[in-house]
């Protein structure tokens, strides 16, 4: 098959969604504009940092390109006189700054292609929808009944997976849907390994997972073709979106903030829990849960995207359970990431932020109590709770599944042993990550207490009672000396105070009460 062919040498395996943090250090006048020297950082360490530099055109282009989110976004307006004025370019670039904290921090605006373009361009600069299309062209050659209608442009958050329409050509009417997408950061699988899982897919029947028609895979990337569903996902179905639409236009500003009813969040999260134990109980690591990857088939939902895990993907929550060092197994992050998937059926949206310090008023208390045990303080500071103790808990336990369909998914030993080494290496780079987070909060806790104005005083006061104790004691100690210089002079010796036949008595203080 051409499309197991080698691709080309050289990629980078870069973990997408490690945020990017960006600071505007200076600003230059040049003969008619000012450009703005930007540093930019991957993460917590300083030294993955990287100066870009920007015109003012460059804010305003990347502003006009991201109006298809439909936020309102703080870009200081154009001036065309008195641009060049010292005191304008001071305050223009504090509004530069707030313009990149607002894009920087949130989640969705701050993992897509624009901005990580517009921040990151050496990492960035590749056209990622022609590569995915050499990928099916290749494909193509080997297997002609396949015939793309429509590439379908930014539907996913993904910035290196690709979606195209399809069809056979003997049944052109029926649509299908082809996903492509290159290797992440947490494949930890051999090629042979890899492509084996990938070509299992078909083969895996469960009435909570969405069919994959045809799967295969090469060393760098794997090719799935599945159904098209023309009613989306459960987050379309939250957001009242249109499927075929860009994720931005989608669900960054949600026209109408509207949760499910009860007996939809409880259905649906019923059948999410119970799909999550299948492939927990069948080690088959998951780790990708959220409301885009819930397809909607009537009243039935059905979990996409297996193939995540095994091309190495990183989470599109990651950036949040990266901050807890209890959620550290792809179990935890399931039942965490649920308990996000929860809140947006809840309440018609995601959470501010995380954890959860009290939540709005809920359809039932039992709904608040899942979502305390999976998204408060206590909870990720502690750690979550099961997928069998979420099941019990009375918001699921009471949901009839009517299904009939038997679960099948034959996974061979050889490839289950080499699924839970997998498994164990994407936990271990999660756990480092924690800990690399962890030890920089207490850095800056630490550095943030020692050089605050508080601290600063105290270290003052301390400083000048110590020197006035130095001068009282120096003094003191001249005073004895000049007193022992006179007392020998007088008496020519010095006697003992105590006789070497005296003992001295212990110290009662050695056995004092603390």
């Amino acid at each position: 098959m051409a499309f197991m062919e080698k691709p080309p040498a050289g990629k980078v395996l870069l973990d997408d969604t490690v945020p990017l943090t960006a600071a505007i250090e200076a600003s230059q006048s040049l003969q008619s504009h000012t450009e703005y020297i930007i540093r930019v950082q991957r993460g917590i360490s300083v030294e993955n940092s990287w100066q870009i530099v920007r015109r003012y055109s460059d804010f305003d282009l990347l502003n006009n390109s991201l109006q298809i989110a439909g936020l309102s976004l703080p870009l200081p307006p154009k001036k065309l006189i008195g641009n060049m004025d010292r005191e304008f370019i001071a305050e223009r670039q504090k509004g530069l700054q707030n313009y990149l904290n607002v894009i920087t921090t949130n989640h969705i605006l701050s993992n897509c292609e624009l901005v990580k373009k517009f921040l990151d361009p050496n990492n960035y600069s590749a056209n990622y929808t022609e590569i995915a299309l050499q990928h099916v062209s290749m494909f193509f050659r080997s297997e002609p009944k396949w015939e793309v209608v429509e590439p379908l442009k930014d539907i996913g958050w993904r910035i290196r997976k690709k979606y195209f329409l399809m069809k056979i050509k003997n049944q052109p009417k029926e649509r299908l849907v082809l996903s492509w997408a290159d290797l992440g950061p947490d494949k930890y699988l051999s090629d042979k390994d890899f492509q084996c899982l990938i070509k299992l897919l078909p083969s895996c029947l469960h009435p909570y997972i969405y069919r994959v028609t045809f799967a295969t895979a090469n060393e760098s990337s794997a090719l799935l073709i599945r159904v098209f569903n023309e009613k989306g996902t459960l987050k379309d179905l939250i957001y009242k979106a249109k499927p075929k639409d860009p994720f931005l236009k989608k669900y960054c500003s949600p026209k109408k903030v509207q949760g499910l009813e009860l007996q939809q969040i409880k259905t649906y999260g019923r059948q999410v829990l119970e799909v999550l134990k299948f492939l927990h109980d069948k080690g088959f690591p998951y780790g990708h849960l959220h409301a885009s990857n819930v397809m909607l088939d009537g009243d039935t939902c059905r979990l996409l995207d297996l193939e995540n895990s095994l091309l190495g993907l990183p989470s599109f929550y990651r950036s949040y359970f990266s901050q807890f060092r209890k959620i550290n197994t792809l179990e935890s992050v399931d039942v965490h990431c649920f308990g996000h998937l929860l809140y947006e059926m809840t309440y018609g949206r995601p959470p501010d932020s995380v954890p959860v310090d009290s939540f709005p008023p809920a359809p039932s208390m039992a709904v608040v109590a899942v979502l305390e045990s999976t998204l408060s303080c206590e909870a990720c500071k502690n750690g979550m709770p099961t997928v069998s103790r979420l099941l019990q808990m009375p918001l699921f336990s009471d949901v009839l599944l009517t299904t009939s369909e038997k679960p099948q998914f034959k996974i061979p030993t050889k490839l289950k042993e080499a699924l839970r080494i997998a498994k164990e290496c994407i936990e271990k780079r999660l756990i480092e990550e924690q800990k690399q987070i962890h030890q920089h909060r207490r850095l800056t806790r630490a550095q943030s207490h020692h050089g605050s104005e508080e601290e600063r005083k105290k270290r003052k006061i301390l400083a000048r009672k110590k020197s006035k104790r130095s001068a009282v004691e120096n003094s003191e100690e001249h005073s004895a000396k000049y007193s022992n210089s006179n007392n020998s002079a007088g008496s020519g010796a010095s006697s003992p105070l105590t006789s070497p036949s005296s003992p001295t008595p212990p110290s009662t203080a050695e056995h004092a009460p603390y």
